[in-house]
């Protein structure tokens, strides 16, 4: 594959590469694109967390103790 990222892309991973904390440009890429998708699976578990509490605290003040299907939750807060 090759990619044409821009001459400043290119200079930034040059300088990631220099200073050591990649072997070589294809690594460090790998490295942002692993980064990448564990910060959108944090947030996405992020929004599930605040998806649940949201509906506990709900529960709570209503004073109901009924039950959701993980899929109801996903899906009422579009998660």
């Amino acid at each position: 594959m090759n990619i044409n990222l821009g001459a400043p892309y290119e200079a930034k991973l040059r300088k990631i590469v220099k200073s050591g904390y990649a072997g070589n440009q294809t690594e460090a890429l790998r490295q942002a694109i692993t980064r990448y998708e564990q910060d959108l699976e944090d947030e996405e578990a992020e929004q599930l967390r605040k998806a649940c509490e949201t509906e506990l605290e709900k529960t709570r003040q209503e004073g109901k103790t009924k039950t959701y299907t993980f899929e109801e939750v996903m899906r009422k807060y579009k998660v």
